[in-house]
């Protein structure tokens, strides 16, 4: 298992540097905290909104991202787009919709919100599937990713690449908490849209020199609706419909109900920054169709024959074939930040479920001190699992499409039982379990039917015709009939045991209090909904 190192000494040391680098400021943003479990799991519930908005942005961005999103750019365009500008609509919901109650609540995780509002049965079977995605698509696809992009831009074999990120990545998380998880994610924000920002750039610069001198030409040269976000062909799953109805159950589930995301607004110092933050994020997330989407369509003009068949090589040739050396070192390192980010906002989130939601629920006398001692084991264990499953990652045509069809099969009942948990005061603790238990299970079958275990035949998105998107559609309407059903069979909740957990009418996240001027949480999230709306009008 050699390594053959394919970059120039100045990049490999602005790479080193930068690994070290994120290291010692991990690890220094910590140096004076007393590591209790609410500074380690929460930061000591002190993160303004501009932190959390730029850690929910670079938990999110990941290698999968950079490389994926260049891929699917080159292969269908900007549509893919609409997970990132959807992801604006989630981000408001969990501004105006979840936060408030989130923040109010004081909880540590979002199963302990289910424990309120349901049941502990309902608390603990969430945690569960919160490790699962952790480790599923978070940690295990994200490293998969990473060493794939490593092992075609420096020639690094896979397995050592996973070792190295994981190793990396695990000292300042497991040792640091959620305070040089978000101090690290803020700088890696930066470089991240730095490196981007490069690619782009040196693209439309190379456009010239391969006879491409206007707009008119670039778009003779592109393929059938490339630049458009809106699609009426289903063949990938992707029609107008499938997002409208497919992707809110994923981004519902991901932006307001994952631990690995929300763990930022629940170390919020101020319920304004709780609201803010996410609204902040959402600014943030119009940017990747811009910065990582376009980049895979010129790169379909620009190489297209180098690239030939296998569209996850676009970024990695986008980059040898524009960038100078000392830049590409820089975009590397940028690379690192996706990968490192997304991993540590996973681990830590994991090991915050691992010792609240299960250790500390079954021996409530853990005292602070063994609650952090747990965690930290955790993410190590949690990591090292992670590491296997990464392996995988190669019976997946599209590393992007891996994580949201894992996804598709995980979110349906989580996003069912918080939507109507706060929306319907009817929903009953019963309800709540019978929906994640059956969600589960149909997600479980579903999962292992589309998984190319022998071969590349998905039996339900090829052999039946339902892509992704549709599949979490359906199955969400599932959820929801099984909720509805057993709470009407079931007796009320206590109205008292549900207050302040739910909106007593829909309209009173907008409508309930007066509005406090321009920074309002409302005001904001309609200009950034009259933004979108604008950019999908020119972009149709």
């Amino acid at each position: 298992m050699g390594i053959k190192l394919q970059i120039p000494v100045l990049d490999l040391v602005i790479i080193v540097t930068y690994l070290i680098a994120m290291v010692a400021i991990g690890l220094w943003s910590t140096r004076k905290q007393k590591q209790t479990s609410d500074n380690y799991f929460l930061a000591d519930r002190g993160l303004k909104w501009g932190m959390i908005g730029a850690a929910l942005f670079a938990a999110n961005i990941s290698t999968i991202h950079l490389v994926g999103l260049a891929a699917s750019g080159f292969n269908e365009g900007l549509v893919w787009g609409n997970f990132e500008w959807m992801a604006t609509i989630t981000l408001i919901l969990l501004g105006l919709v979840f936060a408030p109650f989130y923040f109010k609540n004081r909880i540590s995780t979002l199963p302990e919100f289910l424990e309120r509002r349901y049941s502990p049965h309902a608390r603990s079977f969430l945690a569960f599937m919160g490790i699962l995605g952790a480790l599923f698509i978070h940690i295990g696809m994200s490293m998969y990713a990473g060493a794939a992009v490593f092992q075609q831009f420096f020639g690094i074999d896979v397995y050592v690449s996973i070792i190295v990120i994981a190793v990396i990545t695990a000292i300042y998380t497991v040792l640091g908490g959620l305070k040089a998880v978000v101090v690290t994610e803020a700088i890696q924000t930066v470089i991240l849209l730095m490196g981007a920002v490069l690619v782009l750039v040196f693209g439309i610069l190379a456009l010239p020199s391969h006879g491409i001198n206007n707009f008119a030409e670039f778009k003779s040269a592109i393929r059938p609706d490339q630049l458009s976000m809106i699609h009426t062909d289903n063949s990938h799953g992707l029609a107008w419909y499938a997002v409208m109805l497919g992707y809110p159950i994923l981004g519902v589930w991901y932006w307001c109900t994952d631990q690995t995301i929300v763990q930022r607004v629940l170390g919020a110092k101020t319920q304004r920054d709780a609201q803010l933050g996410p609204l902040f994020a959402g600014f943030l997330k119009i940017l990747p169709v811009f910065l990582m989407v376009l980049p895979g369509v010129l790169g379909y003009v620009l190489f297209k024959d180098q690239i030939g068949t296998n569209s996850n090589l676009t970024l990695p040739v986008l980059i040898n074939n524009l960038v100078p050396t000392g830049l590409k070192g820089i975009i590397a390192a940028g690379l690192l930040a996706a990968l490192m980010s997304t991993i540590a906002a996973a681990l830590n989130s994991s090991a915050t479920l691992v010792a609240i939601d299960i250790v500390k629920r079954m021996r409530p006398e853990t005292t602070d001190e063994k609650q952090v001692r747990i965690g930290k084991i955790a993410s190590v264990v949690i990591m090292l699992l992670a590491m296997v499953w990464s392996t995988q990652g190669g019976k997946y045509t599209s590393i992007f499409e891996a994580i949201n069809s894992i996804a598709a099969n995980l979110a349906p009942p989580i996003t069912t039982v918080f939507l109507l948990g706060v929306f319907w005061k009817r929903g009953t603790k019963q309800a709540a379990l019978a929906t994640l238990i059956f969600g589960f299970t149909l997600g479980a079958i579903a999962f292992a039917l589309d998984l190319p275990i022998f071969g590349d035949t998905k039996i339900i998105t090829h052999n039946w015709g339902i892509p992704f998107m549709m599949q979490a559609w359906w199955l969400f309407l599932f959820c929801v009939a099984v909720f509805i059903t057993v709470s009407l069979f079931t007796p009320k909740p206590d109205p008292e045991s549900i207050k302040g957990l739910t909106w007593d009418h829909p309209f009173d996240v907008i409508t309930k209090g007066k509005i406090s001027g321009f920074a309002d949480p409302r005001i904001i999230a309609g200009i950034l909904l009259v933004i979108i709306i604008t950019l999908y009008y020119f972009l149709r």
